[in-house]
C-alpha cells in the first residue's frame, strides 16, 4: 500500500515539476489545446469549416494589434491607445473614398489613399505617443492614456458621431476578400507574424527593443539609440492598429466610432501577457503572442457560444491577464 502511495506521490510531484519547468508560452499552448478539445465535444458546429473561417477572421485583428503590442511591452512600455487608433483609422477611411473632391472621387486613387493615409495617420499618432514618452519622460501608461481618452473623440469628430455605412467592394476586399478561399486578413496576419518573428530575432532593431526593455540605462551606455528606437516602436504599434481598424470597418462595411477597436487594448495586452512576454520587458515572443491571441479569442467564443454575457467574458479575460502575470513572477510560481 505504501509503495502505491509513493508511486502516486511521485507522479504528482513529476506533474508539478513539469508544470513548474514549462514556460508561460507552453502553458498557454496547453490551455488552448484543452479549450479547443472542450469546444470540439461540447460546442455546436465548432469543427466546421465555416466556424474555422469565422474564428480566423475574428482573431486576425487581435493578432495584428498584439504583434505591435509585443514590441511595445518587450521594450518595457505599454500602449493603451491602440483601440482609439483603430477607431481613427476606421473613421478616416470612408471620409477619403466617399469624397467627391477632385482626384479622390476616382476609385483607383481614392481607395488606395483610403488605405495608406489612415494607416500613416495612426502611425503618426503612435509617434506622438513615443514623443511624449521620450521627450518629457512621461510613463507610457500615462502618455498613451491621452489618446486612449482623446483618440476616440477624434474618431467621433471625423464621422460626426454617426455610424457611416458604405458599399465599396474594392475597399471591403481587405476584410471580405477570399483569394484561394483564404480571408485576406488571415494572409496579412501570417505575413505580419513572420516579419515580426524575423525582426525580433534577427535584426538590430529587435535586439535594441529587448535591450531597452531589459535595462534602458545600460542599453543607452552601450550605444543603443534609445530615443529613436522607442519612437519607432510606438510608430510600429500605431501602424498595425491603423491597419486593424481598416480591416474591421471593411468587414462590417460600416464605420462606428463607438465600436471599432472597443476593448482592443485589453485583448492585445492579454494576448501578449498570456503568451509569455513579461510585462516588465526585456523578453518577447511573437509566437507566444499568437498563441495568447488565439486563447483569448477561444475564451470569448466559448463563453458567448454558451450564452455567457459579454461583461462576464471581459472579466474572465482580465482574470487570464492576472493569472499570466502571477505565473511570470518566480515567487508566485509553483514550489
Amino acid at each position: 500500500m505504501s509503495s502505491v502511495t509513493s508511486q502516486l506521490s511521485s507522479r504528482s510531484l513529476s506533474l508539478t515539476d513539469l508544470v513548474r519547468k514549462s514556460s508561460q508560452t507552453e502553458r498557454a499552448l496547453f490551455a488552448l489545446i484543452v479549450l479547443s478539445l472542450y469546444n470540439a465535444f461540447f460546442t455546436t458546429n465548432f469543427l466546421t469549416v465555416a466556424t474555422l473561417r469565422v474564428n480566423l477572421t475574428q482573431v486576425a485583428t487581435i493578432v495584428i494589434v498584439a504583434v505591435g503590442m509585443t514590441f511595445v511591452i518587450g521594450s518595457g512600455g505599454i500602449d493603451l491607445s491602440v483601440g482609439a487608433l483603430m477607431a481613427i483609422s476606421g473613421a478616416l477611411a470612408p471620409k477619403i473614398f466617399t469624397s467627391q473632391w477632385g482626384p479622390l472621387s476616382n476609385e483607383w486613387i481614392g481607395i488606395p489613399l483610403a488605405i495608406v493615409i489612415p494607416v500613416l495617420v495612426a502611425g503618426a499618432f503612435g509617434y506622438f505617443n513615443g514623443y511624449l514618452i521620450t521627450k518629457f519622460s512621461i510613463q507610457p501608461i500615462i502618455a498613451t492614456l491621452v489618446l486612449f481618452l482623446g483618440g476616440r473623440g477624434i474618431a467621433k469628430a471625423l464621422s460626426d458621431g454617426n455610424l457611416v455605412e458604405f458599399n465599396t467592394p474594392h475597399f471591403s476586399y481587405i476584410g471580405r476578400g477570399r483569394p484561394l478561399g483564404v480571408p485576406v486578413q488571415v494572409i496579412l496576419m501570417i505575413v505580419i507574424v513572420i516579419v515580426a518573428v524575423w525582426a525580433l530575432r534577427s535584426t538590430t532593431f529587435g535586439r535594441y527593443v529587448l535591450a531597452i526593455g531589459g535595462n534602458e540605462r545600460a542599453a543607452e551606455l552601450a550605444g543603443v539609440p534609445v530615443t529613436r528606437v522607442k519612437r519607432q516602436i510606438y510608430v510600429l504599434c500605431g501602424l498595425l492598429a491603423g491597419l486593424a481598424g481598416l480591416i474591421v470597418v471593411a468587414i462590417n462595411t460600416s464605420s462606428d466610432p463607438y465600436q471599432v477597436g472597443d476593448g482592443m487594448e485589453l485583448d492585445a495586452i492579454a494576448a501578449v501577457a498570456v503568451g509569455g512576454t513579461p510585462l516588465t520587458g526585456g523578453h518577447a515572443t511573437v509566437a507566444g503572442t499568437v498563441i495568447g491571441a488565439f486563447f483569448i479569442h477561444q475564451v470569448r467564443y466559448t463563453l458567448i457560444s454558451h450564452g455567457v454575457p459579454d461583461g462576464t467574458t471581459r472579466m474572465v479575460i482580465a482574470a487570464a491577464i492576472l493569472v499570466a502575470v502571477l505565473l511570470q513572477r518566480p515567487k508566485a510560481g509553483w514550489r
